[in-house]
């Protein structure tokens, strides 16, 4: 059953779910994408990528659309998510993937623009949910979460961490450091932030910040509320992240425990496919493009009795985009099966006529403001 995807936002993430959504094929079909970008420059920045390689198919743009490969996506150019034409175009998951509209309040103006599901590629205030697939991706429920958070790629990366030990050996408290690539959040060169760290030049420091991370554990497993805690250090890489974790555990473990505990996680169960095992000595360009949530590294693992640290590397965006297409086709797969909706029939004189409808309804905005 393919399910039908709109993305609002065409920056970093919203490029990488495109790419990862192609290579599942008929599973995923990309209906439209949401961006006030020029064309022009979306199309070369799709084609074109600095740590992802050349998408390998020809990309050009239309004034109303990106046509690349075989293939067509509508553009559309709506400033309100409320005006977009979800409904009109059939599409059963938005993944609302442009930074802005994060909050469970912002988001919804999807549902109001007639999607039956909105994914929020972030951290979300009052989501519906906030899912880690491969841990409780599965409590989805199309009834009760219309709009939910696919976490952060870091909660993604730290939360089957945190659950391999706990269900191993039990975790009673713990702190975690990201060793993160740079954002576009930051500054190239020292420039005003509202975070005075963030503010300094982000391809020269190690610049200390926050992370939410550790504490929305608790989003994920309950159970960890209140016992988990961290920070993150921006480092000068463009992707290729470390999650580095120091826990106090119910029992004594060695580091054979350990990292067998996590060997046999990634071999079988629900975290195969979510964490990888190595114990070869890897850096951190050897995980980019890797779209494992954590790559977990069996020779920095170390034990002092109960007290222990454990490591995972992750692609902050190839493995975080990897896992958001995961868990929009099980729970736009979900949602549409509950819902039983007919997909509309996929062709350019229905796009256009939703295109005209979202543009009539910005116009006759815009003229109301006027009065």
């Amino acid at each position: 059953m393919t399910v039908r995807v709109g993305i609002n936002g065409f920056g970093r993430i919203g490029r990488n779910f495109f790419r990862a959504a192609r290579q599942r094929g008929d599973d995923i079909d990309l209906v439209a994408v949401n961006d006030l970008g020029d064309l022009r420059t979306m199309a070369h920045l799709l084609k074109y990528d600095s740590v992802l390689g050349n998408l390998g198919d020809q990309v050009r743009a239309t004034s109303t659309s990106l046509e690349v490969g075989d293939n067509t996506l509508e553009v559309l150019q709506v400033r309100d998510p409320s005006e977009l034409p979800w409904g009109e175009l059939g599409v059963d998951v938005v993944v609302e993937s442009t930074g802005f509209f994060t909050s469970r309040e912002q988001a919804a103006a999807h549902l109001d623009a007639g999607a039956p599901l909105v994914v929020v590629s972030a951290p979300s205030s009052g989501a519906d949910g906030t899912f880690v697939y491969g841990v409780n991706h599965t409590t989805f429920d199309p009834r009760a979460h219309k709009v939910v958070s696919n976490a952060s790629c870091t909660t993604n990366c730290f939360v089957p961490m945190v659950k391999v030990l706990d269900d191993t050996f039990g975790v009673k408290q713990g702190f975690m450091t990201t060793v993160h690539a740079y954002t576009g959040d930051q500054q190239l060169v020292d420039g005003p932030h509202s975070d005075l760290r963030r503010a300094r030049g982000a391809a020269i420091n190690i610049i200390p910040t926050s992370t939410g991370a550790a504490r929305a554990t608790s989003l994920v497993l309950e159970s960890m509320k209140g016992r988990l805690d961290g920070m993150s250090l921006r480092v000068p890489v463009a992707t290729g992240s470390l999650t580095d974790f120091n826990a106090v555990l119910n029992r004594q473990a060695t580091v054979d425990e350990i990292n067998d505990a996590f060997r046999k996680a990634a071999r079988s169960g629900p975290l195969k496919g979510i964490i990888r095992y190595t114990d070869d000595p890897i850096v951190s360009s050897d995980i980019i493009t890797d779209a494992h949530s954590c790559i977990f590294d069996a020779g920095l693992t170390m034990s002092l009795g109960a007290f222990v640290k454990v490591a995972g590397w992750y692609d902050n965006e190839w493995g975080y985009s990897n896992r958001l297409v995961d868990f929009v086709l099980y729970a736009g797969g979900k949602a549409r099966r509950g819902s039983a909706r007919k997909a509309p029939a996929k062709t350019a004189t229905k796009r256009s006529a939703a295109k005209k409808s979202a543009a009539k309804k910005t116009a006759a905005k815009k003229t109301a403001a006027k009065r």
